[in-house]
């Protein structure tokens, strides 16, 4: 198990669940990932769900208010900083409308809502007492994050000038899948504008780590989940699937190919 208690500036730090119904999405995360609930209370009747995977957080998840009527459930992807408002200065200036100026989480850290030049909405996070994830590897775990646009190379652009990332096809990959470097770590990529749903609005799509990526779907499945890409192997790369859970925030597990 590898324990992180630091995320390095462009690294994704945290992701969270923004739901419709709280209680129903503790019980399918927790059933199929074996994440224990830890509530905080944020007011009255409502509260922040911390998933704590081997005593180690990994995830949030909160019930969505009136500001985001209209909005699906979904997943939000934070990116780690130094500098939250300087963060949301420069991706304005690179063409990023800021949803909410920076501001600060009690003592947790600072945070900045962006969107990028081509509509998909992330979060930039200067921690404080809290730093995000603090496990990875395991089952269960982030492990990856893809960007779906219909504008690879102006995202390509806008992320490498904001993060420093260095973005770029693989060596030996005529597929068009763009992969992402922050420092000497790949931690996700942008596929090809073709293979994507025009329909869907731009977006990042979060990966979980699993031991047996047959075997959690099935479970998803009997927990309520639709798959909108069913188990299925890239060669060379690993096995994932694309889930919806049963409240129509999406996500992918997968499981790495084993080195040869």
């Amino acid at each position: 198990m590898a324990h992180v208690d630091k995320h390095a500036s462009g690294d994704f730090c945290w992701i969270e669940l923004a739901t419709t119904d709280q209680n129903a999405a503790k019980n399918f995360y927790s059933s199929l990932f074996g994440w224990v609930v830890n509530d905080m209370p944020m007011g009255p009747d409502s509260f922040y769900t911390i998933f704590r995977l081997q005593a180690r957080d990994c995830a949030a998840g909160y019930t969505m208010g009136a500001q985001e009527q209209g909005v699906p459930p979904h997943w939000n992807l934070y990116i780690a900083v130094e500098n939250a408002d300087a963060a949301a200065g420069k991706a304005a200036s690179l063409g990023a409308k800021v949803l909410a100026p920076a501001f600060d989480v009690f003592d947790a850290g600072r945070m900045a809502i962006l969107e990028d030049p081509t509509g998909a909405v992330f979060v930039v996070w200067q921690a404080n007492r809290n730093a995000g994830i603090g496990i990875a590897g395991e089952p269960g775990a982030l492990c990856w994050a893809d960007l779906s646009t219909g504008d690879p190379g102006r995202a390509q652009k806008f992320y490498s000038d904001l993060f420093g990332w260095e973005i770029s096809p693989g060596e030996k990959d005529p597929s068009g899948y763009l992969h992402i470097k922050n420092g000497d770590h790949f931690i996700g990529g942008i596929p090809p504008a073709h293979v994507r749903d025009p329909n869907s609005p731009p977006h990042w799509l979060i990966y979980f780590n699993v031991a047996d990526v047959d075997a959690s779907a099935a479970k998803a499945k009997e927990l309520g989940a639709i798959f909108y890409v069913p188990p299925m192997t890239i060669e060379d790369v690993g096995r994932m699937a694309v889930m919806a859970d049963p409240q129509g925030a999406v996500s992918a597990i997968f499981k790495e190919s084993p080195k040869h």
